[in-house]
């Protein structure tokens, strides 16, 4: 998801939006929405996901606090191993779609100039 975002970023970086047809705008504008659209989904599932794994990354701290084993030291590592990949996926979701979210209001004021 990471790379297609990216890549989706980039192909919108190269259009001149002043040059563009109505027609175009129009055409280019629906695909945004589409597109938008699957990353704002991506982001959400994303954010529970990583909602989840921070509770039970601090429910296993307090386990290992209340109970110092080798299990609960083990569990509480696997979490928050899995914990800082999904935050960094996560930003890199959060910022990508603010970027579309640019790009967006970028083509609607130049379809409605």
């Amino acid at each position: 998801m990471k790379n297609r975002i990216k890549m989706y970023l980039a192909y919108l970086e190269g259009f001149d939006y002043e040059k563009m047809t109505e027609d175009d705008k129009n055409i280019l504008k629906t695909e945004m929405l589409n597109q938008i659209g699957f990353f704002q989904h991506e982001r959400l599932i994303h954010l529970i996901v990583t909602t989840t794994f921070a509770i039970l990354s601090i429910i296993a701290i307090f386990g290992f606090t209340s109970w110092p084993e080798i299990t609960t030291l083990i569990i509480t590592a696997l979490l928050l191993a899995l914990l800082i990949p999904y935050i960094f996926h996560y930003y890199i979701l959060e910022n990508g779609v603010q970027k579309l979210y640019k790009y967006y209001d970028k083509l609607d004021k130049n379809l409605n100039s």
